[in-house]
C-alpha cells in the first residue's frame, strides 16, 4: 500500500463499528488515534536537513523501499513521516508499506534480536537484492529500550520514556542514521 492508503486505514479502523483484532481491544484503538495524530503533526512540521537531502538526490539507480508497519505502533508513527519525505526526495525511489500482522509475514525474514519489532525498513536495489535494513527504532532509542527492559520496567514506563525520547529528538537521529546508511554507498 502507499502512504495515503495507510492514512486511510487509520480512519477505517477508527470508524468501523466492529473492528477486527487487535482493534477489538480499546488500548489498540487509543494507540491508533494517538498515532494518527502524531503522524499528522510530523507530516505538517518536519523537514529534512540539507545533508540528508543531498545524499538522497545522489541515488542514481532505482531503489525500492519496503516499510513494515502497523497503525497501532507508536514508533512507526514517529518514523514513517520522515521515511516518506526521504522517499519523496528522489523519483528513483519507489516504496510499499506492508502490514506486519497480515500475510505474507515479511517481518519473519527481518527479525530484530528475535523479535518482530517495527517499523522495519528494507531498501532493495532494482534486482530485488537488499542494500540495507533499518529499524525498528533509532539506536539511542533502542539503547533506552534495552536499559529499561534490563531494569524490568513496566510497559507504561517504557512507553512514556520512548515517547519523551522521540519528542526530544525531533527526528534528528533517524535522519542522521539514514544519511549514514545512504552515504556509505558514495564514499
Amino acid at each position: 500500500m502507499i502512504y495515503p492508503e495507510y492514512q486511510q486505514l487509520f480512519n477505517l479502523i477508527l470508524e468501523h463499528e466492529n473492528p477486527s483484532y487487535p482493534y477489538t481491544n480499546d488500548a489498540y484503538i487509543n494507540y491508533t488515534k494517538l498515532n494518527r495524530s502524531r503522524m499528522r503533526r510530523w507530516d505538517k512540521q518536519l523537514s529534512l536537513d540539507d545533508d540528508l537531502l543531498e545524499k538522497l538526490k545522489r541515488i542514481d539507480t532505482p531503489e525500492h523501499w519496503i516499510i513494515i508497519t502497523e497503525p497501532w505502533c507508536g514508533e512507526a508513527a514517529h518514523s514513517l513521516p520522515f521515511l516518506m519525505q526521504m522517499i519523496a526526495a528522489n523519483a528513483l525511489i519507489t516504496y510499499d508499506l506492508v502490514l506486519r500482522d497480515v500475510e505474507p509475514f515479511l517481518i519473519e525474514s527481518y527479525l530484530t534480536n528475535g523479535t518482530r519489532g517495527i517499523p522495519k525498513l528494507i531498501v532493495r536495489d532494482e534486482s530485488g537484492a537488499d542494500i540495507f535494513t533499518w529499524g525498528p527504532r533509532p539506536k539511542p532509542a533502542q539503547q533506552l529500550m534495552n536499559e529499561l527492559k534490563a531494569a524490568n520496567a513496566d510497559y507504561e514506563t517504557i512507553k512514556i520514556a520512548l515517547q519523551q525520547w522521540y519528542n526530544h529528538d525531533k527526528g534528528e537521529t533517524i535522519c542522521r542514521e539514514m544519511g549514514d546508511l545512504i552515504g556509505l554507498r558514495f564514499v
